[in-house]
């Protein structure tokens, strides 16, 4: 079956937008223009491809058709890039499935090196980020993952090395007896979201297990070195975004010496693999730069 390149930017809009209106706008067209696009495409295919609310939603059929849009550009893109002929109105888009650490680290002189592409990037746990992959959803992701996701390649990119931090004034005043199992079950911790495990997991590596320390939810990576150093609980950070804290004393480690390196890999669809080769090498490059 082939598909209407403006039924599939319609329905890449709605998705990206959540709305009617501003799909519309972004493709400068009417939201009724939008509207017909969609009721073709699902008269086309047979089935709800959008649930109508607010924000709107893709069905999985709309999901997955949204997506084959964005590979056919990308496709169309490289050939123009290669063939060098002239480039298509609108850039090429492609989603990535992202930890909120690796964009504060690394990734974006990676968005910076590709500047004729744009980025939709999903924020997750790198634990889970392949689960996007597996999914569909997304045509690269990184990822804790070493194994290749099924049809995926895979690239090693190093180590991301986490500090468990916090101020100096609350170390003093929750270790000051030392960093025990019954300290770390007093001692508030900040958790980024419900998946985050870089906590345990560091505890466990210190020999401390089954503990499960009173934790603030903070879903964002600069807020959670700013809380750190405003005293409001331990954390795990990325070595490279408090290596000025830790340098000038505002962080102290609360173990000095035991940090918890998370090797990570990048994961790309091998059917979209030569289509994305640019920001492939420019991930690599950045990946050598920063990571261990």
């Amino acid at each position: 079956m082939r598909f209407d390149p403006n039924q599939l930017a319609a329905l890449g809009a709605v998705l990206r937008f959540g709305s009617f209106e501003q799909a519309a706008h972004a493709l400068a067209v009417t939201p009724s223009a939008i509207s017909q696009r969609i009721k073709a495409l699902e008269d086309r295919v047979g089935t709800t491809l959008v649930r109508r609310g607010t924000p709107c939603l893709g069905t999985e059929a709309g999901i997955r058709i949204a997506k084959h849009g964005e590979d056919v550009a990308l496709l169309e893109a490289a050939v123009s890039r290669d063939l060098q002929l002239a480039p298509t109105a609108d850039p090429a888009r492609v989603t990535v499935a992202i930890t909120a650490d690796s964009l504060a680290t690394w990734f974006l002189p990676v968005m910076s090196a590709c500047d004729d592409i744009l980025f939709d990037l999903v924020l997750d746990d790198q634990d889970h980020s392949a689960d996007w992959m597996q999914r569909g959803e997304v045509s690269a992701a990184v990822c804790a993952r070493q194994k290749p996701v099924t049809g995926c390649d895979a690239f090693a990119l190093g180590s991301l090395r986490y500090v468990a931090t916090a101020s100096p004034g609350y170390h003093a005043r929750w270790f000051k007896d030392g960093v025990t199992a019954d300290s770390l079950a007093q001692a508030p911790c900040l958790i980024f979201n419900a998946k985050d495990q870089l906590q345990t997991r560091w505890m466990e590596q210190n020999g401390i297990s089954g503990v499960r320390p009173p934790a603030h939810f903070v879903p964002s990576a600069q807020a959670f070195v700013e809380a750190s150093e405003a005293g409001i609980g331990w954390g795990m950070n990325p070595e490279p975004l408090v290596r000025e804290a830790l340098a000038a004393g505002r962080l102290v480690p609360l173990i000095p010496g035991r940090s918890l390196p998370v090797p990570l890999s990048w994961q790309v669809s091998r059917v979209m693999a030569p289509a994305l080769a640019q920001v492939t090498r420019a991930v690599l490059h950045s990946a050598a730069d920063y990571l261990e």
